[in-house]
């Protein structure tokens, strides 16, 4: 069967790098992007020009009916998606008592209700052909919790009782079910905290640095691949040694 990906939130970061790494392992990918179209048709374009598969498909992952309609033009093009990851999320700081409902109903929108968006899109092709892998991209703040970023928190612990939870139920189908948890990466989210604390960040990293978007695309590659054929319902943490 081909091996087609589709991996959300694939314009930029860590989920650009993933779609990248994909590309290049032999995936026929789905680069999805919410807004930054200029950004998804730009890896598409290099990626083809390297040789690999990959198309741009848009869809605000906390909307159903837009993930109903990427998948099926992924599927339409490159066949059913035998891996998905689920890296789409939005982040943010903000003190307990000024979290808004609207700051707090997106957040779980796109973090966690997209997941289950996404999930079950994919799912009947995979349950048919009894084989398939998601990979979650959770965080330590999904571990170890943070301050000033509750919402945040709350829904990548919550990804990871997803990650959990749906490797029971779907390993009878074969399907495998995994997550990474990154820890400080420099990305355009952890950006806008300013160069000082991102030093102090690095600093406070055991292997003292910050990880990179292709550090994690290595750990989502790993459990997409034959070596992590017995692997289910875990959580593999790439944090440089920053939670222990």
């Amino acid at each position: 069967m081909k091996k087609v990906a589709l991996v959300t939130g694939a314009s930029r970061g860590i989920g650009r790098a993933t779609a990248a790494r994909l590309a290049k392992a032999g995936y026929a990918v789905g680069v999805n992007y919410y807004e930054r179209q200029d950004k998804a048709d730009e890896l598409v374009s290099a990626l083809t020009a390297a040789g690999c598969e990959a198309i741009a498909v848009q869809a605000d992952v906390a909307d159903r009916a837009a993930v109903d309609a990427m998948v099926r033009r992924v599927t339409d093009v490159f066949g059913p998606v035998t891996l998905l990851v689920n890296n789409a999320g939005v982040a943010g700081q903000a003190l307990f008592q000024d979290i808004t409902d609207e700051l707090w109903n997106r957040y779980f929108a796109v973090n966690l209700n997209g997941m289950r968006h996404t999930i079950q899109a994919v799912l009947p092709s995979m349950i048919h052909e009894k084989s398939g892998c998601i990979v979650n991209i959770s965080s330590i703040w999904g571990q170890h919790g943070a301050s000033c970023e509750v919402t945040y928190s709350c829904t990548k612990h919550a990804i990871i009782g997803l990650t959990r939870s749906l490797a029971m139920e779907l390993a009878p189908s074969g399907i495998l079910v995994n997550c990474v948890a990154p820890g400080v990466i420099d990305t355009d989210m952890v950006q806008v905290l300013g160069q000082d604390t991102l030093r102090d960040l690095a600093a406070q990293t055991p292997l003292g640095r910050l990880g990179t978007p292709e550090d994690i695309a290595a750990a989502v590659a790993f459990l997409a691949s034959d070596d992590a054929s017995f692997i289910t319902g875990q959580v593999l943490t790439s944090d440089g040694g920053f939670i222990g």
